[in-house]
């Protein structure tokens, strides 16, 4: 297993290509060039690079970042937490311990099938530890998460927003928790998620992740309504997807960075039919492929998604060769009916 993990961070350490990937080319959830060095660590048992890494986050008021790395490091930790203890009793005032920890603590009641029970008992606490972060909103992304699972209400989970936005209005982490909190504590709100998703992108600066939300509300709806359902809201979720598409094109090719992104906007337009932007988003993603969405699409995705990946990557591509056979043009067009030009989106 620990040469598994060490042969996965070295692959995905190599120098990118915007190549097409090849099978066995594919990293699935491969850490960027940053917190590589910190995983391989804490499996070695070590917690310094970990502790340096979201120091550094949380120094420079590194939000995004210090959001993904802590998730992934609590993530790690679920199976080989030594290095995760042996830092909280050396230090256990770290405020970036306790902030893996408390992602780490989430995480394991989530699976619970005493969920709400769980997290309604470590609430308080969670939000207790966010609201002693200071300037950090990452704390409070696990507190609505901690909200959402618990079942909360509005009234608790309003103020708990109020707390997140006040520290960082932009902060994609938080949004996507209340977007998910919405979304759950009102099934079939469609155009609830939409609105509140796009009024987040539209008040965002022009390159903050945020700017994607509406992705994600397209998501959500795509995989919670049926075909008509779906189908009433077919314009906003073209747009989602065409906004997604800008905030990719302004990134760089095959980084890991990206690629939730990427794989998420592939995602949502492989369920539009707009097979050729999706080949493109494949081609720019590269090797890396995320869990998400993939783990959650199909009854057997969340034990294989790096398999549903590859056989949706493999229809894009038959989908995009039968169109060109069918136009009989080199130039295959896009999901709207037009040639794909780079200022199309």
């Amino acid at each position: 297993m620990l040469r598994a993990f060490l042969r996965t961070a070295a692959r995905a350490a190599r120098p990118r290509t915007s190549r097409p990937a090849q099978d066995d080319d594919v990293l699935l959830d491969a850490p960027d060039d940053h917190l590589a060095p910190a995983l391989v660590a804490a499996a070695r048992g070590e917690s310094a690079p970990a502790a340096a890494l979201l120091a550094g986050t949380r120094e420079n008021a590194e939000w995004e970042h210090r959001d993904r790395y802590a998730t992934r490091l609590a993530a790690f930790a679920r199976s080989r937490s030594e290095w995760l203890d042996d830092w909280r009793a050396t230090a256990p005032d770290d405020p970036d311990a306790l902030l893996v920890a408390a992602r780490l603590t989430v995480e394991r009641h989530w699976d619970s099938p005493a969920r709400t029970e769980l997290l309604r008992q470590i609430a308080p606490a969670v939000t207790a530890a966010a609201e002693a972060a200071g300037p950090d909103p990452v704390p409070w992304r696990t507190a609505l998460d901690t909200a959402r699972g618990a079942r909360a209400g509005h009234p608790e989970f309003e103020r708990l927003w109020a707390q997140a936005v006040r520290r960082s209005p932009h902060h994609y982490g938080c949004h996507v928790a209340a977007l998910d909190y919405l979304a759950a504590a009102s099934p079939g709100a469609h155009r609830e998620c939409l609105d509140f998703a796009e009024t987040a992108a539209q008040d965002a600066p022009e390159d903050a992740l945020v700017r994607a939300l509406p992705l994600r509300a397209a998501f959500i709806c795509l995989t919670t309504s049926g075909h008509d359902a779906a189908g009433a809201h077919r314009a906003r979720l073209d747009a989602a997807a065409d906004r997604a598409i800008v905030l990719s094109a302004a990134r760089p090719a095959a980084d890991p960075w990206p690629a939730e992104l990427r794989n998420l906007l592939a995602y949502v337009l492989v369920r539009l039919e707009r097979h050729q932007d999706a080949a493109e988003q494949l081609r720019l993603t590269g090797p890396y492929v995320t869990s998400f969405p993939w783990g959650r699409d199909g009854d057997r995705a969340a034990d294989d998604p790096l398999g549903r990946f590859l056989q949706v990557r493999a229809d894009v591509r038959a989908a995009v060769a039968s169109a060109r056979e069918t136009t009989g043009s080199g130039h295959p067009r896009s999901g709207h009916g037009g040639r794909v030009r780079p200022g199309d989106h």
